[in-house]
Parts: C-alpha cells; structure tokens; sequence
C-alpha cells in the first residue's frame, strides 16, 4: 500500500467535476476509489466509450421509426415528436400508433401537424382547415396518458382484430393514435399539402415526487404531481433507474426541499413580470449517458450535489450561503493565488442558447451578455447551452455566473484538517489571508482532498462576491431575437380581378360565333389558370380550358347562341389548386347588330283571337319576330304570346288563339340569330269578343 492515500472528498460539481468523478457518485464507488480498481474501470469506460449526447429540442421535430427504439422520458412541459409502435392502413385511412413518454405524463398542452397548432373539435382536427377540407374529417387523434392501466384503442381494435386486441393497452406508455383518411387525388395536395402529416405535441411530462407534499408517497408515484421544478427533476433522476438508481431513503430531504424552495422562487425577469428561478424542462433517452443528463439539471438549476458524512445525497442550492467557515492565516499551509486578468484568455462575452416556448420549442439565441461586439470564433467568448433552460431571463443570469466565475481569481488552498474537515461539505468557504485574501469568498470548484499522511484538506475555487446571484433584469437581460411563428400553409392564392367577357369572330362560311374571354392580375409565373363554363340551365356538362404560364386571359371553346352562362376561374400549382372564383353569369351573343324594326303593324280582334299583320325588315340580320299582348297601351309587362321565324321583307300573319274578351294592344320586336331585339313596334288595339 502506498505511503499516501488521497481520499476523494464525497462532492460533485456541477461547476468543475470531471465525468469520470462524477459517475463514482452514480454507482456508489468513492469508498473503493483509493483501491484504483473501480476508479480505473470507470476511467475507460468515460475516456473510450461515446455515449449518446443529451437530445436537442429539435431532434423531436420527427418521429422516429426504428424496431425498438430506446425509451424517451419527459420531464416538464416539453414539445416533441414520438416513436412508431404501428403503422397500418386499412379501407384508405392510414393508422399511426405513437409513444409520446415512456412513463405516464400530466396531459397533452397543444397537438401540431408539421408545424400547424391544430384545434380538436371531440377527436376531430378541424383546424388548420386543410384537414377539414368542405366538412370531411381527414386527421383525427386520440390520447392515451400512460396509466398504470389503461384502454386499448377501440378503432385499432375494430380495424385489426388479428393484430390487435383488447389487451395492447400501452400501459405505463403515453400514445397518440393518428389517423388519416385517403383525400380524393384532385384535392389530396389541398388536404396535406406537406404530404402525410407528422404529428408532434407539447406535453406536460413526468409526475415527480415532491418531499414538500405531504400527500406525496415516494412509493407510490400515484400520488405525485407534474411540476416544472429543475431541483425535484434531478431528484427523480438520481433515484430513478434510467439515472442515479438511487432510493429516496438515500437522499437528505431537507437539502432537497431547500432547493426545490429556491427552485420556486419569484425573479424579476425584463418586462416588469415574475417567473419561477430554476424552472424548465427537457426530454430525453434512456441510452443517454445519466452523468450528462444530470449535469443539464445541475447547471440549469445551479445545483452541487454531494454525499453527506451520514452516507446520503445531500445537495447545494442555487444560491449563495454565508460561508460557516473562515480559513485563517493560522489555519493555510500553502495559498496558491491567480488573478486571472490575462488578455488572452479573459472572457469579454458570454452567448446562450435555450429552448423558447414562443418560438414553439425551439432552440434560440439570446442577449450577449457582456461586450457584443466580441467576435464568436475566438477563446474569449463562451457559450450556456442548456436545453433545459425555457426562459430567456433564466439563461441570463446563468450567461451572467459564467461570465463572473470564467474571469474570476483562482485560489488552490492546503489546509490543516481540523480546521477545514467541512470543507469537502460546504460550496462556499471565507478565507482571510491578507494582504491580497482579505475576508474573501471562495466557491469550490474542484474536488477536495484529504492527505491522512499529512492530515490536510486541498481545494481549489475561485473568488466570488457574496452577491453572486443579484440580478437586475432591467440593465441586465438584454432584450432577445424577436420569435418568429410559422404561419400554416396558404395553398394556391385564389385569382384577383377575374373577369369574362363576350367576344365573337367569324369562323367557316362567314357565320359568327361567341366565345368567352377570361381575364385576371398576374401574380407569379408558377400559376397556371384553368377556366370553366357551363349553361345556367344545366343542359351541357362543365367544360373547362387550361392558360399557359405567364398569361392573363384565356378563352373558352364556342358557346351556343343566345344561351346563358356561368363561368368561374381557379388557379394551378405543381398539383395544388385554388378554390373556384365566385361565378360570373354572361349571355352568349354571336351577332351583337339588331335587325331593322317591322312596318305595316297591325292587330285585328275576332271571337277568342287576334291577328298581327306585318312585314319584316329589309335586313340580313332579321331572324324572327316576337309578338307581344297587353290589356294597357304599354310594352311594360307584355306577355310573350308568339315568335314568327321568317325571311326579311316579307309580309307575315300570326293569329294568337285561346283569348278571353276584352281590349288588346299588340306589340312586335324584330330580333337578330343571337336574339338581339329591335325597337319594338305597336299595332294599335284591338277588340275580342
């Protein structure tokens, strides 16, 4: 055995520690460290094996399909996509099973497709409204919360009877179960316009025991609550199995409530409003490395944890406590002092990146605090990137501790043991050592050590203020990058400015025909317009014309004389179309010219009739003559009673039948192939008896 033995003071830090230092704590080695066996065992496997990192906010953007991927777990309000446990599809409607947790969470807060926030109306999306295109329910999603039991999906159940029963409950899991039905193909790219729709959710995480609760039963997880506390986050997961595998009997409870109590208190963020001090939230896998895991809490809610002389996990709040030791001449062996005031490695700036809830999860950068203008790619500059940090006054006062502890003096202090045997269990210590350690405040940043050789304690820390944790929000914050929200798909802008008129040319044999021309604004070459007619009557099936790209009008095919229409326009892109104009009502006129008007009108009563004489017009565009009846003098409110085809300038009888007595007045209009009218013409009176 070696003449010295250095113990490893029972202390991790979430400031300094080393990795390798930091897993002794999870698997309960520190009294076999000075053995070297299971020290160096945990050495390689820190030094060689690459554990997977801490997932992002945006590593949830998607869900995951893979045959057994590893277990997610959410602590605190979080947004994130799932893992496939099905995907099927039967009568055109597509079935997605998705594990959202792998443990029972609080509730669903907001449901996204892509990136669309959706409104559920039952089971229903309704909006954005491409998924309830013209009142059709083509998304709808269904929850399971994670219950110790809970209920297989009757629609799974139904659908697949060979596959999936009453008993593929998810218990213990929280689910979605997304279902999308087929769309028509013309209206596919209007109903999912990014394809099938990718399902993601904010979710209220994990239920965590709070030793604050009195209801609460460490053993019965039934009986905790969801919180947003980071402290109550990393005691779950020191005694969790995907963490720390720790029991709670292990830990010293009032430490813990001490910091679950700092956790909740009230801070003045930049607007004048109050927000909790070290609250969050973040997910992860259980293949993640649990020493990274908790070194996310750690440095999020300020955290030290430690193991008390006792043997149980005590923990350092995030915030400053006057120091119950004071190390004295008397008591320093040997002082070890930097001022830290090099110009090459001063930090002037610190960066920091956190997830937003107002950007929707999403990673984003804040205010630098300190000097802005310092250039990012140089080793003056720093960076807190911390996933579990949901608030941009909250990664300000984390940006602002480092910047204060990274241009800190050093101190590496040997100590009598008697007089610094508490050192390894406290994080702040006072020194008085004049002239240059005048009654000042080292915060440990290192792991002690004790020399039983020697009987001395060595730790190195820097020197802080005793307010190390002031914040002032209003010159301190800085203001963050404005969020942006994506705003849901559009589709193809509807046309602007449609309008139809009629037009005519001569075709074969000098006869004219109509036809309907379409025009419209111009707004991108990417748009292609298609045009459809139909008579108002119905008589004739839609028929409809395509424009080329970069035009504004385009024409119909001929339309029948005389008969009224109704056209409407909608827009094309890549497959996706416009909803249809409003219809515009137009009638058909080949020959726009009236015929001359008759002459030698005359109407001649009888017994029950009357006969109109005439004689057409000298006119090529004389087709027909119209004869109207009055009981007044007047062509306001004649009744139709007859048309009279003929040739021009010549002599035509028409005798109406089926008169009751009284006195008539007559009235005959002369109309062209198109039906345009002449003036009409009067024939007198006439009496029937």
């Amino acid at each position: 055995m070696p003449g010295v033995i250095e113990l490893t003071a029972l202390i991790v830090s979430s400031i300094a520690t080393s990795v390798v230092g930091a897993n002794l704590l999870y698997l309960g080695t520190y009294a076999l460290a000075y053995a070297g066996l299971a020290f160096g065992a945990q050495a390689l496997q820190g030094l060689f094996v690459q554990k997977p990192s801490v997932p992002k906010p945006e590593d949830g953007s998607y869900n995951l399909k893979q045959p057994v991927p590893p277990l997610t777990y959410a602590l605190g309000r979080v947004k994130k996509g799932s893992d496939y446990a099905a995907l099927e599809e039967s009568g055109g409607v597509a079935y997605h099973v998705l594990i959202v947790a792998a443990h029972r969470i609080a509730g669903y807060v907001q449901h996204y497709l892509h990136d669309d926030a959706v409104t559920l109306t039952g089971d229903i999306v309704t909006s954005p409204a491409n998924y309830f295109y013209k009142g059709g329910a083509y998304v709808r999603l269904n929850t399971r919360l994670g219950l110790d039991a809970e209920t297989a999906y009757p629609f799974m159940v139904t659908t697949f009877p060979t596959i999936w029963s009453n008993n593929h409950r998810g218990d213990g899991l929280a689910t979605v179960l997304m279902t999308c039905a087929t769309a028509s193909s013309k209206d596919y790219l209007k109903v999912f316009p990014n394809q099938m729709p990718q399902h993601s959710a904010v979710i209220d995480g994990a239920l965590l025991f709070d030793p604050r609760a009195p209801g609460h039963n460490p053993d019965d997880d039934n009986t905790w609550e969801f919180t947003q506390n980071l402290p109550l986050m990393r005691l779950w997961h020191l005694c969790h199995p995907v963490g720390g595998k720790l029991n709670y009997a292990d830990m010293y409870l009032p430490d813990w409530i001490s910091a679950a109590n700092v956790g909740d208190q009230d801070v003045i963020n930049r607007s004048g409003g109050t927000e909790k001090r070290y609250h969050g939230g973040f997910w992860f896998r259980a293949n993640n490395d649990p020493v990274q895991v908790g070194r996310l809490m750690d440095e999020a809610a300020e955290l030290v944890v430690y193991e008390r002389p006792d043997g149980l996990i005590g923990v350092h709040a995030g915030q400053y406590v006057e120091p119950d030791i004071r190390l004295t001449a008397d008591d320093i062996i040997r002082c070890t002092h930097d001022v830290n005031q090099r110009r090459a490695s001063t930090v002037l700036a610190v960066r920091g990146r956190f997830t937003d809830p107002a950007s929707r999860y999403n990673t984003v950068d804040a205010a630098i605090y300190g000097d802005p203008y310092a250039g990012e790619d140089t080793e003056r500059t720093v960076t807190v990137d911390n996933q579990a940090l949901q608030s941009h006054n909250h990664v300000a006062r984390l940006q602002k501790l480092k910047y204060t502890r990274r241009n800190a003096p050093r101190v590496t202090i040997v100590a009598h043991y008697e007089a610094a045997k508490n050192v390894p269990y406290r994080r702040f210590v006072r020194v008085h050592l004049p002239p240059r350690l005048t009654e000042v405040v080292i915060e440990i940043t290192a792991t002690p050590k004790l020399s039983l050789r020697n009987l001395t304690i060595e730790f190195s820390g820097i020197v802080v203020p005793s307010n190390l944790y002031a914040f002032n929000a209003a010159t301190e914050e800085g203001a963050p990058g404005a969020s942006v929200t994506p705003l849901p798909p559009q589709g193809v802008p509807l046309p602007t400015n449609f309008g139809v008129s009629i037009a005519t040319e001569v075709v074969s044999g000098g006869a004219t025909a109509a036809y309907g021309l379409a025009i419209w604004d111009f707004v991108s070459d990417a748009l292609v317009y298609e045009l459809e007619w139909q008579p108002t009557s119905e008589i004739e099936p839609p028929r409809s014309v395509t424009s080329q790209a970069e035009e504004t009008q385009v024409r119909s095919g001929y339309l029948s004389d005389g008969v009224q229409y109704r056209f409407r326009l909608r827009a094309w892109s890549n497959g996706a179309s416009s909803e249809w104009t409003d219809y515009e009502i137009r009638t058909a006129t080949a020959d726009p010219v009236a015929p001359g008007i008759v002459t030698n009108a005359d109407l001649t009563g009888g017994v029950g009739q009357a006969q109109f004489d005439w004689t057409a017009p000298n006119s090529p565009k004389y087709f027909a003559s119209r004869l109207y009846l009055n009981t007044t003098n007047s062509m306001t409110g004649a009744t139709l009673v007859a048309t009279e085809y003929g040739a021009p300038a010549a002599d035509d009888t028409r005798i109406v039948t089926g008169l009751s007595a009284g006195t008539y007045y007559g009235f005959i209009v002369a109309i062209n192939s198109s039906g345009v009218p002449a003036a009409a013409v009067a024939t007198g009176s006439a009496i029937v008896t």
